[in-house]
């Protein structure tokens, strides 16, 4: 389970964020990126922020630490713009806070360097969770404290959005010709010898179990939480066996 803290005060908008994230102060004293339930994206973005940040964190990626932070619509009356009075207002209960990383900066992959076999492990975590917004673009990399840490998960296991398509959306390539970090030699096939024998049923009935019921309920289709949880790693598991070798767009650089 994820740590839980409340909101006490949203101190301003991260407008970067498609979703209009929100930096916070907690309970805790913590200060929090803020994910709202009630984003555009929905709940389904949440979902994923933590399958894939605590399933990353366990096989020995940098992310930033995550809470669940109870949000009480009343923090709307003190903001003066309409479009976050809006989004607090229809996020009350349960949303996702990430750990605010005072100093980092954003990855630049024409400033920074990184070791094959770091990328290498980058990108075959990003094909096991289809993540398709870790791009040259968007990196969606932070650098602190000399090291490379991994954020923004919401836009992967894009099979979540079609249950029924779910088994043939997965068995799909994964296209990294835009990923951010295919331009360091990565070494997939050495990534996959040392992180896809972790991926196990165990670890990934704990990793579902940090999702909180109340982004899972009520899922068509779906007659509880754990049938869903059940739903979530099935694709993993398969996926994690031959991912590697389903990358493309790497050959060139090699």
């Amino acid at each position: 389970m994820l740590t839980d803290v409340t909101a006490t005060r949203y101190i301003t908008p991260l407008r970067e964020g498609g979703s209009l994230p929100g930096l916070i102060e907690a309970d805790d004293l913590g200060t929090y990126v803020l994910k709202f339930t009630g984003a555009g994206q929905g709940r389904k973005t949440l979902v994923a922020e933590v399958l894939c940040g605590e399933l990353a964190r366990r096989l020995g990626f940098r992310v930033p630490r995550l809470v669940t932070a109870e949000v009480d619509p009343v923090l709307a009356l003190a903001e003066p713009d309409q479009e976050v009075q809006a989004l607090l207002r229809s996020s009350g209960g349960t949303n996702l806070g990430m750990e605010f990383l005072s100093g980092a900066l954003g990855f630049d992959p024409s400033a920074f360097d990184v070791d094959p076999r770091e990328a290498g492990r980058v990108i075959w975590f990003d094909a096991l969770v289809n993540n398709v917004d870790r791009s040259w673009r968007n990196p969606n990399l932070l650098r602190w404290h000399g090291d490379l840490w991994l954020i923004d998960h919401g836009a992967t296991l894009i099979w979540h959005h079609n249950w029924p398509g779910a088994e043939a959306s997965a068995a799909r390539p994964y296209d990294a010709s835009e990923h951010a970090l295919r331009t360091f030699a990565p070494d997939v096939a050495a990534a996959a010898a040392d992180l896809a024998p972790l991926v196990t049923e165990d670890l990934l009935a704990e990793v579902t179990a940090a999702i909180p019921d109340v982004w899972l309920d009520g899922e068509p289709g779906f007659a509880a939480p754990d049938d869903l949880r059940r739903a979530y790693a099935r694709p993993l598991l398969s996926r994690a066996a031959d991912v590697h070798r389903r990358v493309t767009g790497i050959e060139e650089v090699r």
